[in-house]
């Protein structure tokens, strides 16, 4: 038997993962703040909310009874925030990069000490972490660039220890993510005051790009992969989103140039 331990475990890519794993040799403890809603052999749900120290070593401690030697510490819990960096509280700010940076932090800073040689740290990024930021998903890309930043420093610790880091890029895939954003879109619109009818067009952009998305199942399947193998890349990059990476190909000038043109229009002050 192999051992994992999964942050986000409840749902969309978290529970896609876990039941990938444990239906292929993986004992998977599921660390998230309420309980999967189906029932998974070889599972085990310990309620944790990493923004939270003590609920880290609760779990730690959990785990660590059994003395068991982890394959895989797996960061999959994460949310998105779509707003204005002029008009978001301070308190949305701290939070975002609470639950996006400093989370995966605490949980591989107790459990890597737990990690067998050979074993694997897997990080969830998004194909917006090594992109140009977009305006008002600014916040979401700079906590997701920031986890590049820590992991790719952490990959060059790790191997001193034999132990791996690989970071997975995803673009849209189809989990309450989606549904999240769509949520915070709409907030950001009713709520924004400088840019109410910048951010309806650019909701519509969105809706394009999350249009593409692909079933949470194949994210379980590359994990499961990557986990199989001895020697994995750094990163991993799934469903990627065309017209993004082609927008980041373009002068920075001229990116600010086509952004400017789509948000603004003669309708802008109706």
């Amino acid at each position: 038997m192999k051992y994992a331990v999964l942050t986000g475990a409840s749902g969309g890519m978290g529970l896609a993962i876990a039941k990938e794993l444990t239906a292929n040799g993986y004992y998977v403890f599921g660390l998230d703040i309420k309980k999967p809603e189906v029932e998974l052999e070889n599972f085990e749900f310990i309620k944790t909310n990493i923004r939270e120290q003590h609920d880290i070593e609760h779990a730690f401690k959990k785990i660590n009874k059994s003395e068991i030697k982890l394959d895989a510490i797996i960061s999959t819990a994460g949310i998105y925030d779509m707003n204005s960096l002029i008009e978001m509280s301070e308190e949305d700010f701290i939070k975002i990069f609470d639950i996006n940076v400093f989370g995966i932090y605490r949980l591989n800073k107790a459990f890597v000490p737990i990690l067998k040689e050979g074993g694997k740290v897997v990080m969830i990024s998004s194909e917006l972490a090594p992109l140009d930021p977009l305006p008002f998903t600014g916040i979401y890309g700079i906590t997701k660039s920031t986890v590049e930043k820590y992991a790719f420093s952490l990959r060059m610790e790790l191997q001193l220890l034999n132990k791996q880091v690989v970071v997975i890029r995803p673009g849209a895939i189809n989990t309450q993510m989606i549904d999240s954003s769509n949520a915070s879109i709409e907030k950001f619109t009713n709520n924004t005051t400088n840019y109410k009818w910048n951010a309806r067009k650019f909701k519509k952009v969105i809706d394009n790009v999350e249009s593409r998305k692909i079933p949470a199942k194949r994210i379980g399947k590359l994990v499961r992969k990557i986990l199989n193998k001895k020697k994995p890349k750094y990163v991993y990059k799934i469903n990627r989103n065309f017209l993004l990476l082609l927008m980041h190909c373009l002068p920075k000038r001229t990116q600010n140039w086509a952004i400017k043109k789509i948000l603004l229009s003669k309708e802008k002050n109706t």
